[in-house]
């Protein structure tokens, strides 16, 4: 499942990361990908061990944890520290699938269920650029305005095409959701928007009372924590 999570951060968010992450030193993005993203990865980030990076990740983490629609979605367990990256003057990461598993800081290992990127400038600030997600339904490009995310299952096929003028900036990580199975997150997602429908126009009654039932009761079936 693809969403498209508007509003992550607020206007203000994006300026003053923008120019923290303007001021701050980039490195070859290859230094962070194996053998095979090696080959087809040209562009820039903030080292992983960044004090900046970490900060804004920080930041970045504490917006989705008031995120309802992400945590809907994702059902998220741990996350990889969100890292930071910026493509120009051609730069582009070929045809690529993200690694099943990551090193999260304390040596601790993590699956990656779902990948994330967060927009950090506006789709007309540059050519190009285009996130694309091949999955069994085609090809998908995104490009959203900033401070929105994009979420998608990590083992899904995807690149960045080549960005032909100014700067795409983004925030991108990945995380352990409480559901493995991408299609048992989605009928949770579901379900879950469909009684915050429910609610919205009937108020809390019998029947979103037993819908929120057998909501938690598949969680519980289907969550391993």
């Amino acid at each position: 499942m693809m969403l498209h999570v508007p509003g992550v951060l607020s206007p203000d968010q994006v300026r003053q990361m923008r120019a923290a992450l303007d001021a701050a030193p980039w490195t070859d993005g290859r230094e962070t990908v194996g053998d095979q993203g090696a080959q087809v990865k040209r562009n820039r980030q903030l080292p992983e061990q960044s004090p900046v990076g970490r900060e804004l990740g920080k930041t970045v983490l504490a917006a989705l944890a008031r995120n309802a629609l992400f945590f809907s979605s994702a059902l998220p367990l741990r996350f990889v520290p969100p890292l930071f990256n910026r493509y120009e003057g051609g730069e582009n990461y070929g045809v690529h699938v993200d690694g099943a598993v990551r090193a999260v800081p304390g040596g601790e290992q993590l699956r990656t269920d779902l990948s994330c990127t967060l927009f950090l400038c506006e789709p007309e600030d540059y050519d190009g650029g285009e996130l694309e997600v091949i999955d069994t339904y085609g090809s998908h490009e995104v490009k959203l305005p900033a401070g929105d995310l994009i979420l998608y299952p990590a083992s899904s096929l995807h690149r960045v095409h080549p960005v032909t003028r100014g700067a795409r900036v983004c925030s991108f990580f990945w995380l352990q959701s409480m559901v493995r199975s991408d299609q048992q997150r989605g009928m949770l997602f579901e379900l879950d928007q469909s009684i915050q429908k429910l609610r919205a126009r009937l108020g809390e009654c019998e029947e979103t009372v037993a819908l929120t039932g057998h909501y938690h009761n598949l969680l519980r079936l289907w969550s391993d924590v």
